[in-house]
C-alpha cells in the first residue's frame, strides 16, 4: 500500500487507486471512487469532517466517542481507520469504522486441537496467522451508521477495493448483532460466509424487585446461594462516573479477569478506564465494591435507552472466589437496574454457565468473513465451519434460544 500522505484538508487519506474498471480510481482530492461515489480513509476520528463527528452514529449506544476513545486507548494492538462513504446521487455520508489485526484464525478452539493444528509453526512462524481488516469497532459489538440502502452494497464494494490496496488477506465484519442479518444478507451470500460469534446475553428487567426474581425465576440452587449471601455482611459499594483516580486499580482487576479468559482479542488499558467517564458521562456508570477499603471488584457499564450494557468486570480473585463476589455483583447491578427504572440487562460474550443459571437468553453475534484470495476463499469458507469457536462450547447448546445462533 503506498504512503499516507498530507492533504489540504489537513487529513491524512489514503489515495492510491484499485485497479478493478469502473472503481478505485483516484480522485484529487484523496480517496477512491465507487460505483456509487467517493470513499475517504482518515486515520483518526479528530480527522473526520465536523458535520460527520456530530452525527455519526448517533443514537446508538457506542457512538463515535467510543470508537474514538477504544481506537487511542488500543492503538499498540490495532491499526485503526475511518472510512467515509459518500453517495454522490443523495449527497449522503456514512462513516465506517475498520482496523487492521494480525489474526490467527485458531483462537478459540480446544486446546488440543489447536495444538494439533499448529505444529508447523514450528517452521514457519506465521502459519494460520493472518492480516485481517476488520470491519466494527475494536472493543465491543460491530454497528452501522445508517441502515440506508444504498449503505450495504456501497461498504461491501469499498472493503473489496480497500482490502486489495492494503494487501489483507482476510475481511472480517465482527460481532454484528443478529437484526443485522437482514440489511448484511450482501455479506451473507456468494463470496462472504456468516457463521455465528460467540453471542452476548440479555434479560428482561420484568420483575419488580431482586427478590421476587429469585424467588420466581432462578433454580434451588441459585436461589439457595443467595439466601446464604443476604445473610452475611453487605459488600460495601459505590457507583462512580469519572473513575480516573481509581483507573490502575480496576486496570489490576481487569487484567486478572482477562488472563483467566480462555480467548481474547482486545486488551484493555488503564489510559481506557481513565477516559471513558470523562468522554461519555452521559453513559458511563462504574460500580465499584469494596472489602476491608480495598476495591475487589468492579462492573463498568454504559447505560442508554432503558438498557444496562455490562461492558467489564475484573475480580481481586484472592477474596472474591470465597466472597462469591460474582454474585454479589450481579445482585447489586440488578437492584440498581430496578431503582432506576431500567428494563434490560444485555451483558458481553463468554462466562456462560452463570448466565444460564440466571435465565437469561442468547443475544446472537454475527462474524462475516472471507479470503481475498479466490482460490483459497471456497476452502477458507468451509473451514470456517469448523473454527468457528461457538461449536466448542457445550454450555451455549443448553440456552433455550441456541437455535438463533
Amino acid at each position: 500500500m503506498k504512503p499516507y500522505i498530507e492533504m489540504n484538508s489537513g487529513c491524512s487519506k489514503c489515495f492510491e487507486a484499485d485497479s478493478i474498471p469502473g472503481a478505485g480510481k483516484s480522485l484529487d482530492a484523496g480517496g477512491f471512487k465507487t460505483s456509487f461515489g467517493t470513499v475517504e480513509i482518515f486515520l483518526s476520528a479528530d480527522q473526520l469532517p465536523p458535520e460527520l463527528c456530530e452525527r455519526a452514529f448517533s443514537g446508538q449506544v457506542k457512538d463515535l466517542r467510543y470508537y474514538d476513545l477504544s481506537a487511542r486507548a488500543l492503538a499498540g494492538q490495532f491499526d485503526h481507520r475511518y472510512l467515509v462513504l459518500r453517495n454522490t446521487s443523495t449527497g449522503a455520508a456514512v462513516v465506517q469504522p475498520v482496523f487492521f489485526v494480525d489474526q490467527d484464525i485458531l483462537d478459540g478452539i480446544p486446546r488440543n486441537l489447536h495444538r494439533l493444528l499448529t505444529w508447523p509453526r514450528r517452521f514457519f512462524s506465521r502459519w494460520l496467522k493472518m492480516r485481517m481488516l476488520v470491519i466494527g469497532c475494536s472493543a465491543g459489538d460491530g454497528a452501522l451508521d445508517s441502515s440506508e440502502p444504498w449503505v450495504v452494497p456501497a461498504l461491501h464494494e469499498t472493503i473489496g477495493i480497500y482490502a486489495r490496496q492494503s494487501r489483507t488477506a482476510m475481511v472480517l465484519l465482527k460481532d454484528f448483532p443478529a437484526m443485522y442479518r437482514e440489511v448484511l444478507q450482501p455479506f451473507a451470500t456468494g463470496d462472504y460466509r456468516r457463521v455465528p460469534s460467540m453471542p452476548a446475553c440479555e434479560i428482561d428487567l420484568d420483575f419488580g424487585s431482586f427478590e421476587e426474581f429469585m424467588q420466581k425465576r432462578l433454580g434451588r440452587k441459585l436461589r439457595y446461594k443467595y439466601i446464604k449471601l443476604n445473610k452475611k455482611p453487605p459488600v460495601e459499594w459505590e457507583m462512580l462516573v469519572d473513575a480516573s483516580s481509581v483507573a490502575g486499580e480496576l486496570y489490576n482487576l481487569y487484567k486478572q479477569t482477562h488472563d483467566r479468559s480462555k480467548m481474547r482479542f482486545e486488551h484493555l488499558t488503564p489510559d481506557f478506564f481513565a477516559r471513558i467517564g470523562r468522554e461519555m458521562p452521559d453513559m458511563v456508570r462504574f460500580f465499584v465494591w469494596r472489602v476491608e477499603g480495598r476495591i475487589a471488584a468492579f462492573a463498568l457499564c454504559l447505560v442508554h435507552e432503558g438498557t444496562m450494557h455490562h461492558l467489564n468486570i475484573g475480580f481481586d480473585y484472592s477474596v472474591s472466589l470465597d466472597l462469591q463476589l460474582y454474585y454479589v455483583t450481579m445482585r447489586d447491578l440488578f437492584k440498581w437496574a430496578l431503582e432506576h427504572g431500567l428494563t434490560r440487562y444485555y451483558t458481553g460474550q463468554l462466562n456462560y454457565d452463570p448466565k444460564l443459571h440466571f435465565k437469561m437468553r442468547l443475544a446472537p453475534l454475527d462474524l462475516y468473513s472471507r479470503h481475498t484470495s479466490p482460490w483459497i476463499n471456497p476452502f477458507y469458507k468451509i473451514a470456517l465451519g469448523y473454527l468457528q469457536p461457538v461449536r466448542h462450547d457445550p454450555v451455549l447448546m443448553q440456552f433455550p434460544n441456541a437455535g438463533e445462533l
